[in-house]
């Protein structure tokens, strides 16, 4: 294994980590040698994943969290630390859509998207952001979209709520340099997992997506999984304040 990309004896967390791209991500760190705490709201799906992961020789633990409930980040975040002996990854990888034309867009949507994507990912990152300042030195990649930068059609909160990631991604990049920490995003495309793939049943959302895409196909969960390798590795310690995107040249117009 190449140095630039080996997380051997690192300590990671990995939230929404019961399926689909959490899942990916996590047994990728895991193949790289880190061990792994997970987190989602669905224990059933996250003892899948530990079996995953512990099938490569590495450990896993698994604790119910949903990020919306922040009163128990932080908490949680210090039981990860002392169970692991230390956090040197997090992967603040849970989020939620619900997609809705602008004017149709509810309260309650609003709200749901928000309180996940940016002030849950926000509260999550600071939890584990104040272990790694004690540990002088760590890193925190989150999971953004393209959507953060363009618009994206009948994602208005989606899109607000990734825009937000992003900027915040680059405050904490800037504040905590000076702790050695690193704090990054990756930001996909449209990606082929079971949570997608039905949307891609629909021959017009498809053909506006192959419209913008200048690679003429979705993200795999694989690519998505090695950009956060690459940003978790040695290899990125100089990267930090970052918005690392996986769209196929979406954004390049």
């Amino acid at each position: 294994m190449h140095k630039e990309f080996d997380l051997t004896g690192k300590k990671a967390v990995v939230t929404g980590a019961g399926r689909g791209l959490g899942r990916d991500i996590a047994v990728g760190l895991a193949r790289y040698g880190a061990d792994v705490t997970l987190w989602s709201r669905t224990i059933t799906e996250l003892e899948e994943t530990a079996t995953l992961i512990r099938a490569q020789g590495r450990q896993a633990w698994i604790e119910s969290i949903d990020l919306a409930d922040i009163d128990r980040l932080e908490g949680a975040a210090r039981r990860a630390a002392a169970t692991m002996g230390r956090v040197d990854i997090l992967v603040n990888n849970a989020g939620t859509n619900k997609p809705q034309p602008a004017e149709a867009v509810d309260a309650l949507t609003w709200d749901t998207i928000m309180n996940v994507n940016t002030r849950g990912a926000f509260f999550c990152a600071q939890a584990f952001g104040k272990i790694m300042i004690e540990q002088q030195g760590g890193k925190i990649i989150n999971m953004s979209s393209q959507a953060g930068k363009l618009a994206s059609l009948n994602r208005a909160a989606y899109c607000a709520s990734k825009g937000a990631l992003d900027q915040f991604t680059r405050v904490l990049a800037y504040e905590w340099a000076k702790h050695n920490i690193t704090v990054n995003a990756v930001a996909p495309t449209f990606v082929e997992t079971s949570m997608t793939v039905n949307m891609f049943k629909d021959e017009a959302f498809t053909d506006y997506v192959f419209g913008k895409l200048r690679i003429k196909r979705f993200a795999t969960m694989e690519e998505v999984t090695a950009a956060v390798i690459y940003l978790a590795g040695p290899g990125a310690d100089i990267v930090t304040g970052h918005i690392l995107y996986v769209d196929g040249g979406w954004t390049i117009h």
